[in-house]
């Protein structure tokens, strides 16, 4: 069934309600002292990433032949992202219970299942080979590892 641009657009109501758990993740995982200027660059980077990844999409699902999927693709990936951020509060939440070594393995299996799972809805939604389903994960993480150190260095 075709997703059209209006239920894309709506489909980034995913991005608030993942906003509380990405403020409580950030609150446990957190090294930083929690100041009101950490605060705000953590809302900048969230926001920015978001939007971001979504456009930065679009010329790729060009390149695959498959612009007409990308609103299906963005719906998805906006969805499937609550999903991911439900996934990894959770496990954040174990494995403070568990011994370290053991902690640290559910937390590498959780972002594993998150990265897969990312991987496999991109790859049902642009209807597109693995590898190529692989690049707009690996943009998306290399857009997140971005982020994140302008974020540090905005909190500074």
């Amino acid at each position: 069934m075709p997703i059209t641009a209006g239920s894309a657009g709506r489909s980034f109501w995913a991005a608030a309600l993942c906003l509380p758990l990405f403020l409580v993740l950030r609150l446990l995982l957190g090294e930083q002292a929690l100041t009101g200027r950490l605060v705000v660059a953590e809302l900048i980077g969230f926001v920015a990433g978001w939007a971001a990844y979504a456009l930065a999409t679009l010329p790729l699902a060009t390149s695959c032949g498959r612009q007409a999927l990308w609103p299906r693709f963005v719906a998805t990936w906006n969805w499937v992202s609550l999903v991911q951020y439900g996934i990894i509060l959770v496990l954040s939440l174990v494995v403070n219970e568990l011994p370290g070594w053991l902690g640290q393995g559910v937390q590498l299996a959780g972002l594993g299942y998150a990265l897969w799972l990312q991987w496999f809805a991109t790859g049902l939604a642009l209807q597109v080979a693995g590898r190529h389903a692989a690049g707009f994960v690996l943009l998306d993480l290399f857009m997140g590892l971005l982020l994140s150190s302008v974020v540090t260095s905005l909190a500074g």
